[in-house]
This record gives C-alpha cells, sequence and structure tokens, in this order.
C-alpha cells in the first residue's frame, strides 16, 4: 500500500502553485485536460505524461466557459 502512495504526486496549479484535487501516477496520461484550481479559480489547459506536466496556452482558452 505504502509503495502505490509514492507513485502518486499532487498536481500543482499552474497559476498559483496550491495543490488541486487531482493525483496523478507514473502512467497517467492526460491530452488536453481542463485543471480547475479550487483556490484560485483558474481552469488551466494541461498535458501530463510520465509525471511531466505541461500547459498548454491558447489565447482564448478563459473565454471557452460559456
Amino acid at each position: 500500500e505504502n509503495e502505490m502512495k509514492s507513485k502518486c504526486k499532487w498536481i500543482l496549479c499552474p497559476v498559483c502553485g496550491n495543490k488541486t484535487r487531482l493525483q496523478i501516477r507514473n502512467d497517467t496520461e492526460l491530452k488536453n485536460f481542463p485543471l480547475y484550481c479550487p483556490k484560485c479559480r483558474q481552469e488551466s489547459l494541461i498535458d501530463v505524461n510520465k509525471f511531466k506536466i505541461r500547459v498548454i496556452t491558447e489565447p482564448d482558452a478563459k473565454t471557452q466557459s460559456r
């Protein structure tokens, strides 16, 4: 059980750096995932691959919340 825990990491908000409500594992892959931060209430589009989190910057990413 402890071995499983060490393979999980919390996703940090790229805007404010706080922990989000999501955890990723080493084999987690996300494409164009809308990551919402409850602390700063920002939504960021991210890709995740082998613990590498890449923020996708789109000029109109913020205006798509209709």
